[in-house]
């Protein structure tokens, strides 16, 4: 299979013309993200099973014929663990490509495992063994070599034959629909979006804080997402999350206190200080009942406890059936929580409720039992 080194925007028309009537793409990126918020993107890969473009968006002003192609609804595209990908797509278009297949996503369904790495799914699916050494290669360095080009472009020669094998299988197992939700989610604009008034919740510690300290977060959680979003540098440079806790749990009440935390610089201060203080201030005189909330674990009593046992034998049966590991489908948190009657849990979703979710609540509702016969588990 050819590859085609794209430098120029000549080469771009050209070989974009070339990959415009596909029926699907494989597609991967290479990018840099250790310095900036938004990441740099270094490589474009595309593999429609005939021919390889390795494309360099550094040396080339004008993507929009790639993106003509990236975004038309009429061509899969097929990428392997999509997320970042299409975060890239979103930021340069603030929007993300439809009619997306991610096979990592569609492994987990088929037996190889959650989660499953692109190097082992070709090693279990093709036999064949991928180069790892350009891993934590630069790829923002130029010229390439020619092992960084060989790496780039096995990411999508191998991914083009793992999709069609995928396909067949999803057609034979009769599951070929199956992944529509989870596909339309990695297809939302929304998915990509940054959200400030979220983001505290991926602040590290904060289970170890009260109320009014939750709120004292939340507001300077999302003043760093303003400025990291603003200055393009990653959120834990602007502010580390220990920082924001130390904040939280110990509040100062004037700038002078504030100038003594040695973990925020005076230049940072003098621009940001007063707003600190002022958000610092809002969160504690936020009312509890308006302060954010954890998600409250509730301890299951013994009966619970021994139904979760049988709900997760249910899991292991239905793994066996359909040759799927356990952890694939369902963890023990999802069936405690199923059982305190909450709804919005990944079993309950997508492939996972077709094949296991529906079954649990069945079993719940007792229309459903568990009996053990002849030496082996049955649920009817």
């Amino acid at each position: 299979m050819q590859v085609h080194f794209i430098d120029t925007s000549d080469k771009l028309i050209d070989i974009c013309q070339q990959l415009s009537h596909s029926q699907f793409l494989a597609v991967d990126t290479e990018f840099v993200r250790q310095t900036t918020y938004y990441p740099i993107l270094a490589l474009i890969q595309l593999c429609d099973n005939h021919r390889i473009a390795i494309i360099d968006p550094l040396a080339i002003n004008d993507l929009s014929p790639l993106l003509d192609i990236l975004y038309d609804k009429k061509i899969t595209k097929v990428l392997h663990s999509a997320r970042q990908d299409m975060e890239i797509f979103y930021y340069l278009k603030q929007s993300v490509p439809q009619s997306i297949f991610d096979t990592q996503i569609c492994a987990a369904l088929l037996g190889y495992g959650e989660q499953i790495g692109y190097a082992s799914l070709v090693k279990q699916m093709l036999q064949v063994n991928l180069d790892k050494s350009q891993t934590r290669t630069d790829w923002l360095q130029r010229p390439l070599s020619q092992k960084q080009v060989d790496y780039a472009a096995d990411d999508v020669r191998y991914l083009a034959r793992i999709y069609p094998l995928q396909i067949q299988k999803l057609h034979d197992l009769k599951r070929s629909s199956w992944l529509d939700k989870d596909f339309q989610f990695l297809s939302s604009d929304k998915t990509y979006a940054p959200s400030p008034e979220t983001i505290w919740k991926k602040v590290k510690g904060i289970t170890k804080l009260k109320k009014r300290q939750l709120a004292i977060i939340k507001n300077l959680a999302a003043f760093r997402e303003q400025l990291a979003l603003k200055q393009n540098r990653p959120r834990r440079r602007v502010i580390a999350d220990d920082t924001l806790i130390d904040l939280a749990i110990n509040p100062p009440v004037n700038l002078k206190e504030l100038q003594e935390r040695q973990k925020l610089s005076p230049k940072f201060l003098q621009y940001n200080g007063d707003t600190l203080l002022t958000l610092i201030k809002q969160g504690l005189n936020t009312e509890e009942s308006h302060c954010p909330q954890l998600p409250v674990y509730q301890k299951l009593s013994q009966d619970e406890q021994a139904l979760a046992d049988c709900l997760m034998a249910i899991v292991h049966l239905c793994a066996k059936n359909n040759n799927i590991s356990p952890q694939s489908l369902c963890s023990r948190k999802e069936l405690d929580a199923l059982i305190k009657g909450h709804s919005k849990l990944n079993v309950l979703s997508g492939w996972r409720n077709e094949l296991i979710g529906k079954q649990l609540l069945q079993f719940l509702a007792g229309e459903l039992q568990l009996s053990y016969v002849s030496g082996q588990l049955l649920l009817n």
